[in-house]
């Protein structure tokens, strides 16, 4: 179960990583549905580094779980904000990306408390 725990969570912040940096230089594919739902461009460097910061949190939370435990909630706070706004665009094709960077990090949570 631990080395589960541990391939999901790295892969999970790679995921969740990644999706920060692309919003951090942003890459159209990121920043054209944030200009389509209204998110103000003000924003957009901060929600990046906050996606960046919760990766990090995954990763030091194989060390220090309570650390883990708590980049997790932000980060699963983080999506379910962008399915509310999804929904708030009325975006309904677009709700799957959100639960895409989601999911797995709830699985890498369950998994750690698990192991």
């Amino acid at each position: 179960m631990h080395t589960a725990y541990l391939i999901v969570t790295v892969l999970a912040a790679l995921w969740v990583g990644f999706s920060g940096f692309s919003l951090l230089r942003r890459a159209k594919f990121v920043v054209d549905p944030l200009i389509e739902y209204g998110v103000p461009e003000s924003w957009w460097t901060w929600l990046g580094l906050a996606k960046s910061a919760g990766a990090i949190g995954l990763i030091v939370g194989i060390w220090i779980p309570v650390l883990g435990y708590a980049a997790a909630v932000g980060i699963v706070l983080y999506f379910a904000g962008a399915i509310i706004t999804n929904i708030k665009a009325k975006a309904y094709g677009s709700i799957p990306f959100p639960l895409l960077y989601m999911v797995p990090v709830i699985v890498a949570t369950g998994l750690g408390i698990a192991a």
